[in-house]
């Protein structure tokens, strides 16, 4: 196909940073001498903001409010950034060579302080033509409304859009909105066999080529 642009989620896609959010709220948890639920990790991974304080306070047991519970985390996430963020193989590399043929944007979970933090990091300002959070949609991933906005604000129709991702919900996310899935499945508990077989798989994204995208048929729904 021909992508009519392209969308890349940034933790754990462009950044390397699914790890952290991952240490960080284990670390609040630790603090109040409270257990790791089995699948926590998991089931946050690409909620938005108020979905996984919920889940830090409701679930894991937090001691606070779930918008305290977002502030001591997003808190302890931008010291980890003014460190220096650690970026994924080819992502600058891929983000500037998608963005010589099409539009591209970002789709995150991250607050928006974060999104335009990494991104000002990347060197990555004037490349980008949309940044959405889905703190400023109704729903976080797996719901499809974070990439439906960054198509809406491309202008694009998101079935002749591509979405890249690495975690399950996002490619949930992605695939709900009727994007073809270019995935990038991470070390840290990679998506299940049968959800990376509706996606094009690659390994890193050196991989992620014009001439990759050409071969993809687009989604069928």
């Amino acid at each position: 196909m021909q992508p009519a642009a392209v969308v890349f989620d940034l933790d754990g896609t462009l950044t390397d940073t699914e790890a952290t959010w991952d240490v960080v709220r284990r670390g609040l948890a630790s603090d109040a001498g409270l257990p790791w639920p089995e699948g926590s990790t998991q089931a946050m991974m690409g909620m938005s903001t108020q979905e996984w304080s919920t889940h830090l306070v409701e679930a894991v047991g937090l001691p606070v409010t779930p918008p305290e519970a977002a502030r001591m985390t997003v808190e302890a996430m931008a010291e980890h950034y003014r460190q220096g963020i650690e970026l994924l193989p080819g992502a600058v590399e891929a983000v500037l060579r998608m963005a010589e043929r099409h539009p591209v944007a970002i789709a995150s979970s991250s607050p928006r302080l974060l999104i335009d933090t990494a991104v000002s990091v990347m060197g990555l300002d004037g490349v980008l033509s949309a940044t959405v959070s889905t703190e400023e949609v109704e729903r976080g991933k797996p719901a499809p409304d974070g990439y439906l906005r960054a198509c809406e604000l491309l202008g694009v129709d998101p079935r002749r859009a591509v979405a890249v991702e690495d975690s399950t919900n996002g490619l949930l996310s992605a695939l709900a909105a009727g994007m073809t899935v270019v995935a990038v499945p991470p070390h840290f508990h990679p998506p299940a066999a049968d959800l990376l077989a509706r996606t094009e798989v690659i390994g890193t994204l050196d991989d992620l080529t014009h001439e990759l995208l050409a071969g993809i048929s687009p989604a069928s729904s």
